[in-house]
């Protein structure tokens, strides 16, 4: 049976799952209402439980002893209020659960498929001769990573030492690590781990459940060997925060 009819009156539906406007008919009996909510709300009549709420009057519930033969016009469904349906079966009961996104199959392309793609950023990739499809891409990232090195050289960069977070920076810390970080995705090269003063930071020493030093929570920081300036800076009292893109 549809639910339109001449004499509807638009009836907002809701759950914990579906929100949606409806037209009712009030000389629908209860068990019929029931019967139409179960498709929309993927609740079934035995187990719901309907309030009527309205911005005129207290919430209330829709039930009665013979809902068969119980016609809606007996709570007087005003246009446009609201009737709330819930569900009564225990959690584990519930066939579909629609908020929990781990019910939903994923769904992942072969990357056989993926590579055969014309239209693709691979495709794209390949035709411009970018990333690990340039020739040259091996000796340029080696470049990158000796220089990196040089840095950490010239910069006198080791464990122990003082330091601050640029030149301007008043974040200041201790280096505690200096080496490959593989857990960061992209260049390799060197990373500089710092313990910082205050609890400006990223984390505690360790990223992706691998430790390389240790620390309290948002007080360690890896960052790029041109970023370190070492030091004998002091701890300050006050600090005046900037803003950096750290790991």
């Amino acid at each position: 049976m549809d639910f339109q009819s001449l004499r509807d009156i638009p009836i907002k539906i809701s759950s914990a799952n579906v929100a949606s406007e409806r037209r009712i008919t009030p000389t629908w009996t209860l068990t019929q209402l029931k019967a139409k909510l179960e498709p929309i709300t993927g609740i079934p009549p035995s187990a719901q439980r309907l309030i009527l709420k309205s911005a005129f009057r207290e919430d209330a519930i829709l039930e009665a002893q013979n809902e068969e033969e119980t016609l809606l016009s007996a709570w007087s469904l005003k246009t446009y209020a609201e009737i709330q349906v819930d569900d009564t079966r225990p959690s584990t009961a519930r066939a579909i659960n629609f908020t929990d996104l781990s019910w939903v199959e994923k769904y992942t392309m072969p990357a056989e498929s993926y590579s055969a793609l014309p239209n693709s950023v691979l495709a794209w990739k390949k035709a411009n001769k970018l990333g690990r499809f340039d020739s040259k891409s091996p000796e340029i990232d080696s470049t990158k990573v000796s220089k990196l090195w040089s840095e950490i050289e010239a910069r006198q960069i080791d464990s122990g030492k003082r330091c601050r977070l640029g030149s301007d920076s008043t974040r200041r810390g201790t280096v505690s690590y200096v080496g490959e970080v593989q857990e960061i995705p992209g260049l390799g090269g060197p990373w500089v781990g710092i313990i910082l003063d205050e609890p400006m930071g990223k984390n505690d020493g360790s990223i992706s459940g691998k430790r390389y030093f240790q620390c309290p929570a948002k007080c360690g920081v890896f960052v790029r060997p041109e970023r370190v300036e070492i030091g004998h800076f002091g701890r300050l009292l006050e600090e005046d925060i900037e803003d950096f893109e750290e790991i």
